[in-house]
């Protein structure tokens, strides 16, 4: 079964491996990208959805999305993680013979869903502010989508609660009032958190491995992941990386991948838990409770790491040596 998807996406390193994912696996056909602030400031993430359009080829359209939250103040592109203009050490050219999309991000959803009902799935590895847009604008549009996947959020499975600060995950700590428009739409969403992300690791071994036997694509994925691998060697004490974005790429292929648990989430929009993804999960009732109107949603909770890794291997190889 093809799946075709519209990524929303921050384009930094992770993203840039989940792209590379999306277009090279034969089971997704990959509609457009759609880009939105967070690992680089709006301007650079588009120029480098259309970088890798333009050097990989995509017949994917590109939109530019939202350059700031709903409601909270920006917190600014995460330099620390994915450099200055988001692919680490390496600096994509500014494209000048490719354009985005005329419409904003969010009206490019909302237009592409409605011309395949039922066919789109809406998967998300930045902020969920051009979501967020999109079902405010268009509420219908809740009943049209397949599924919305999300790599977000972090609900204390696995001894995994934050990467931002001890208990929220970064895309979602950048605009937390969208991610809990989100979350309490009438469409169906399945979270991939930390909770399942950072159970999977891109060891430096595996991306050498990559490099050496996945051609130009290969070597690539090796270049903009130096700066990665230095920070999370340097701030998190790991040789390798975890598995991010791409893990909601490997959702859309093989949900079997994963373990979920159903039940509604809410997030917290402000104070010191800013960020934080709460799922009810246990149907006890309360004599007050904001999650029993909402719909029951899936999140990650398990993954089999090994054969995550192998099918992302695998699907690099064979598109980098084609």
């Amino acid at each position: 079964m093809i799946n075709k998807i519209i990524l929303d996406t921050d384009p930094g390193i992770d993203d840039a491996m989940a792209i590379l994912f999306a277009e090279a696996h034969p089971a997704i056909d990959l509609k457009a990208i759609t880009t939105v602030y967070g690992n680089a400031t709006i301007e650079n993430g588009t120029n480098n959805a259309l970088f890798l359009k333009q050097k990989y080829n995509f017949k994917a359209d590109v939109a530019q999305g939202a350059s700031q939250p709903l409601v909270r103040e920006p917190v600014g592109a995460t330099v620390v993680v994915h450099g200055e203009t988001g692919f680490g050490d390496v600096h994509a050219p500014k494209v000048t013979d490719l354009q985005a999309d005329s419409r904003s991000a969010y009206q490019y959803i909302i237009d592409a869903v409605k011309a395949e009902p039922g066919e789109i799935t809406l998967v998300a590895v930045g902020p969920l502010t051009n979501l967020a847009l999109a079902l405010e604008a268009a509420p219908e549009i809740a009943d049209l989508v397949k599924e919305v996947v999300i790599m977000g959020g972090a609900f204390g499975m696995n001894g995994h609660r934050g990467n931002v600060t001890p208990f929220a995950e970064a895309n979602i700590h950048d605009d937390p009032h969208a991610a809990d428009i989100v979350f309490t739409g009438s469409w169906p969403v399945v979270v991939i958190g930390l909770d399942v992300t950072e159970e999977s690791f891109f060891t430096k071994d595996y991306l050498d491995q990559l490099r050496d036997d996945a051609g130009e694509v290969g070597q690539f994925i090796w270049d903009i992941s130096r700066y990665y691998l230095k920070f999370y060697s340097e701030k998190v004490g790991l040789e390798g990386c975890h598995v991010h974005d791409p893990s909601a790429i490997a959702y859309v292929i093989d949900p079997t991948l994963f373990t979920l648990r159903e039940g509604p989430i809410r997030v917290v929009t402000d104070g010191p838990a800013e960020g934080l993804t709460i799922q009810k999960f246990d149907g006890r009732k309360h004599l007050h409770d904001d999650w029993e109107s909402k719909r029951a949603q899936q999140v990650g909770v398990a993954v089999r790491d090994q054969e995550l890794l192998k099918l992302y291997r695998d699907t690099i190889v064979d598109y980098g040596t084609i």
